[in-house]
This record gives C-alpha cells, sequence and structure tokens, in this order.
C-alpha cells in the first residue's frame, strides 16, 4: 500500500472519523482509524461499535492498493502538526505505516485490517432524502433536551418519527420536550419511529456542512445510514420505546403570553446569576402586560426583572429551572416568542409567535 495526499484535502475527513473514535477503548483496534486504498480513492473509516464513520478522498493520482490501521489519535495529530499546503506519502513497510513528508518521517504501529469491525449491511426499510440543511435545523433545535445518561435508556437520544408527508424529532429528559416537524413528502410507504442515539446525534450533526447538498438516508431494522458525497454514517439505533410525547403537550392553555425573545433571554441570563447553584429555579409573577422575574440563592441573594409583555389576563405565579428556559430561548430565532401557561401546576409551551416549526414544554418547578 502507497499513496501520495494533500494535507489539506486529508485533514477534514480524517479529523471527522476520528472524532468518533472513543479515547478510553477495550479493543485496542477501536483506537485506529481504518485507512483503504483503491486506486485513486482513499476511505478512512473510524467506530466504537455504536456509530461508524466512512470519509472519502479523492487523490489526484493514483497509489498501490490497500488496506491497513493505524492509531486515530496520533495519526491526527502528526497530519496537523505539518506546514499547511504540504503533500503527505505513506507507505507501508514491514507491518508499519512509513508517513513522510518534506524532512520528516513518522513510522507508526498498524494492526491487520482483518481485524476490523464493520457495521454489519442491514436491508434499509425506509429511504429518503432530505437537504443537509434541513435535517441540520431539525437536529439543532432539539438535540439539547436529550438526557445524557438517564436509565431510562430510551431518552438518551432522539425519537425521528416518519410519515409520507412529514419528518418529525423529538427529544426529552423527562423535565422538558424539545420537538421539531418538516413538513415534505419522503415517499416513505409506513410511518416509521425509530430512536437514534445521543452519541449517533451529535455525530451527525457534525457532518451536515453543506446546508444545499442532500443526504440520503436508509433506515432499517436496527441502523439508520445517511450518506453524503463525502461521507457514509452509520448508527445503530436504541431498541427502545419512546414515551407518548403528544400526551406532555398542554391542552388548550388558558394564559398566552408574547414578548420579546431577546429582552426575556437577556432578563433570564440575568437574574440566573443569583438562583440557586444546584436547582436553578427562578419564580415567574405573570399580571397585566408585565412578567416579573424573580431569584434567589441560600446566601440570601436576589435578583429581580420585570419585562413588558402582551398579556392580559389573571395574575399568575410559576417557578422553572431556568437553564430550561434559556436553552429554548437560544435555539428559537423570530423576535417575538409564545408562552402559553394554564397554573402553576401545568407545564408552560413555547414556541414561536408566528406559525414555527418547533414547540418545547418545560415542566414547572416548586419553589
Amino acid at each position: 500500500m502507497k499513496f501520495v495526499v494533500a494535507r489539506d484535502a486529508l485533514l477534514k475527513p480524517l479529523n471527522l472519523v476520528a472524532g468518533v473514535v472513543e479515547r478510553r477503548q477495550t479493543l485496542p483496534i477501536l483506537a485506529n482509524v481504518l485507512l483503504v486504498l483503491d486506486g485513486d480513492r482513499l476511505s478512512l473509516t473510524g467506530t466504537d461499535l455504536e456509530v461508524e464513520l466512512v470519509g472519502r478522498v479523492q487523490l489526484t493520482t493514483a497509489g498501490e492498493s490497500g488496506e491497513i490501521t493505524v492509531p486515530a489519535r496520533k495519526f491526527v495529530d502528526i497530519c496537523k502538526s505539518l506546514p499547511e499546503g504540504c503533500d503527505i506519502e505513506c507507505k507501508l513497510d514491514d507491518g508499519k505505516l512509513i508517513v513522510r513528508s518534506g524532512r520528516s518521517r513518522f513510522t507508526l504501529a498498524t494492526l491487520a485490517a482483518s481485524e476490523f469491525p464493520r457495521v454489519e449491511d442491514s436491508i434499509g426499510t425506509q429511504k429518503f432524502e432530505i437537504k443537509q440543511g434541513e435535517l441540520k435545523r431539525l437536529i439543532d433545535r432539539t438535540a439539547f433536551a436529550m438526557a445524557q445518561q438517564d436509565v431510562r435508556y430510551y431518552l438518551n437520544g432522539m425519537l425521528w418519527e416518519l410519515t409520507a408527508e412529514q419528518l418529525r424529532v423529538v427529544a426529552t429528559d423527562g423535565h422538558r420536550l424539545a420537538m421539531c416537524t418538516l413538513i415534505k413528502p419522503l415517499n416513505v410507504d409506513t410511518e416509521t419511529q425509530v430512536i437514534l442515539p445521543r452519541k449517533g446525534v451529535l455525530e451527525l450533526a457534525r457532518l451536515l456542512q453543506d446546508e444545499d447538498a442532500d443526504v440520503a438516508v436508509v433506515i432499517g431494522n436496527n441502523h439508520l445510514r445517511a450518506t453524503t458525497n463525502d461521507f457514509t454514517f452509520t448508527s445503530k439505533l436504541v431498541d427502545g420505546k419512546f414515551p407518548e410525547y403528544d400526551r406532555v403537550l398542554p391542552r388548550a392553555p388558558s394564559k398566552i403570553v408574547i414578548g420579546s425573545r431577546l429582552d426575556l433571554r437577556q432578563a433570564f441570563a440575568r437574574t440566573a446569576i443569583l438562583s440557586n447553584e444546584k436547582y436553578r429555579g427562578v419564580r415567574l409573577q405573570l399580571s397585566d402586560q408585565n412578567l416579573q422575574i424573580l431569584a434567589n440563592n441560600p446566601e440570601q441573594e436576589e435578583a429581580e426583572e420585570v419585562v413588558s409583555v402582551d398579556y392580559a389576563g389573571d395574575s399568575l405565579e410559576i417557578g422553572f429551572n431556568v437553564s430550561y428556559l434559556l436553552d429554548v430561548l437560544g435555539v428559537l430565532n423570530e423576535d417575538q416568542i409564545k408562552l402559553s401557561l394554564s397554573d402553576s401546576n401545568s407545564s408552560a409551551l413555547l414556541e414561536e409567535s408566528k406559525d414555527g416549526d418547533s414547540l418545547y414544554v418545560v415542566m414547572p418547578m416548586r419553589l
């Protein structure tokens, strides 16, 4: 195996592929990236057995085909440290990979490509194409609400719900819920629900960099595969049942508040400074045309903000985790937001005041 590749062409796919590789591995081969050369096409593969990413590089001249695995982090660090614009020559010699550029020479240990685990190809039951920008928006608007290490393992991921007319993604950690819907004919024949694990969601979002280019998605019984011109991404699916999210959505809330997203976000951020560091609670007092936000902490410190809002009706006092509210206001981008409330024990519904594609539910706190 022998090839020459431009450093700048290699670095981007290598970085992304190495990002999948976990730093602490039980199997030594999982710390490696698989290099496969077929003529003038070089493919790089990284996996942690849950997520697999294959990046492709087109070489200017064909090399000697072959395959081998090398330590991912060391290979990335070597390529990063070489000067911009240089060429890198890689050659397999006596079980070692010799990496040369200019006067630099590195010898990397290798492991046989035959030991490298491959994600099995399961036959896809559903296939559709979508713009990368559309899929990235769905993920960016909801990913923050995924649980991180919940014992309810099906919450440590994102629900993808496909119908013939739309793709909806939903994430919840039990305290808040985020939902975003793309209305678009998908040409799928049956309604499908799958849960993509947290790591799969975050890695997929990193890949979607060309907004106007298409990504082809194939969903099988236990895998999801997304393919672009440069990458093939495969993730195992979470085997579990996602909660019935529509039951969480508030039904006919009686108090509708319209306010400036920027004013509310700044006011919440300021009151958060003096909220209890552990529970992050703030108290909202709603009255005619006014929303008062109060926070205090065990040191007897207090913060108070008053924001003008469009509201006429009965007054209401309710508590929330301020971090959850700030997360939602951070992903919305309309000037005005709509906050729908019923009483001090019911969840709040947040959305953009005009016809938006996203809904957010935040559970109240007792303060």
